[in-house]
């Protein structure tokens, strides 16, 4: 039975979403807050799709039925409304082209030809993903310094500080572009530098740029001690394990044809499990002749009954002249926390727990072990292609 006036009206917030359905997929998505929200199912190559129409009562029943008929009809000419409307908005925005998203786009494209095309890509998806969702559709004249400082705060509060500093020096040369083609007469991102919160630097020695890490693992390629220790450096990156876990790594924990390794944290004694990537299991099965008859992966030189020195890593950094001020043994870790997140883009969470961090869920309760495990396995292999393209690039 269709939708009343009357119905629209009187629905009231629940204890958890509900719909109210009209007609030919149009329905009203009523929040747990009491939010009204019209949508429209429907199908698109045998693909289940949703698109939504606004909020109510800002669009009434006639409104909303009158667009649920206009999308139909895309439908009937085989465009998919979702993307119809999706591009309607872009040509919008171009044609205006005083939106902060098409200036920072035209600028990102001035750009582009003289940056390499990694930071090419790392430059736009960090105005994708932190500042279009927010600020992309205002006229970038009309942007004010507390709406550019909560945007950033949002970044902030994911404790990416240094990606808040990033995104803000983007933002700059945007206004700048903006201002020097007529468009703008201020630079507030100006405004905003000095509120943002510090970049703490950490008393582990870490490379965090992606060029440096690729020098690194370039240098520890090339590392010609002893077999053990050549294996222990190569795999420190694609793990990222605390390095008194990598060194006394035992075989009994290592499931080659799993690719896993499941063991206890040493730091908050829970278990832990670090999906092996290709390359991880490549360097693995390279010294399984050498120590696989032996409980730990990784040695001593000096009795095959105990895990190498806990010094041993971080005298091989040394030995290749990287400085303790440069790179530490724990900064594998701060590579990848801060590469995956920054670079690569993968979710906070994910990242925190294959550290083996305490992640909590939305119930306050702690992750088991095996949580994420599909996603988590995803980004390691990804992270190890990663570190490979580093490697190879000029």
């Amino acid at each position: 039975m269709p939708l009343t006036i009357k119905a629209t009206d009187s629905a009231s917030k629940a204890n958890k979403p509900y719909r109210l359905y009209d007609e030919k997929g149009l329905y009203l998505e009523v929040s747990t807050a009491g939010g009204k929200l019209w949508r429209l199912k429907y199908r698109v190559g045998g693909r289940e799709k949703r698109l939504a129409l606004g909020t109510y009562p800002e669009i009434d029943l006639k409104t909303a039925r009158h667009q649920r008929d206009e999308a139909r009809r895309h439908l009937a000419l085989g465009v998919d409304p979702g993307q119809y409307k999706k591009s309607a908005k872009e040509a919008l925005f171009r044609s205006t082209g005083s939106t902060f998203e098409a200036i920072a786009t035209e600028w990102h494209t001035g750009q582009s030809p003289i940056w390499s095309e990694i930071h090419s890509k790392n430059v736009l998806d960090r105005l994708r993903q932190n500042v279009f969702p927010y600020l992309g559709s205002e006229a970038i004249s009309e942007i004010t310094a507390p709406e550019l400082l909560k945007v950033l705060r949002r970044i902030e509060a994911r404790g990416a500080n240094e990606t808040a500093h990033r995104v803000l020096g983007i933002i700059r040369k945007v206004f700048q572009y903006a201002i020097a083609s007529g468009r703008a007469e201020r630079n507030i991102a100006s405004d905003v530098s000095g509120a943002l919160q510090p970049v703490l630097k950490s008393h582990l020695a870490a490379v965090t740029e992606p060029r440096k890490a690729g020098e690194l693992l370039r240098m520890i390629d090339a590392y010609s001690g002893s077999l053990t220790v050549q294996c222990a450096l190569k795999l420190a990156p694609l793990v990222f394990v605390r390095p008194g876990e990598l060194r006394t790594a035992r075989w009994k924990d290592i499931d080659l044809e799993l690719a896993e390794w499941r063991y206890t944290v040493s730091k908050t004694r829970t278990e832990h499990i670090v999906p092996l990537s290709r390359q991880a299991l490549d360097i693995l099965q390279s010294i399984h002749p050498v120590t696989g008859h032996w409980e730990y992966v990784f040695p001593s030189a000096q009795s095959r009954s105990r895990p190498m020195s806990n010094n041993a890593i971080l005298s091989a950094l040394r030995r290749m002249e990287i400085d303790k001020n440069e790179m530490s043994g724990h900064g594998f870790r701060a590579m990848a926390r801060t590469i995956l997140d920054e670079v690569l883009g993968y979710r906070v969470d994910i990242i925190e727990h294959q550290l083996a961090h305490r992640v909590k869920d939305p119930l306050g309760r702690a992750y088991n072990r095996t949580s994420h495990l599909p996603e988590r396995k995803e980004m390691m292999q990804a992270w190890a292609d990663y570190l490979d393209t580093l490697k190879t690039s000029a």
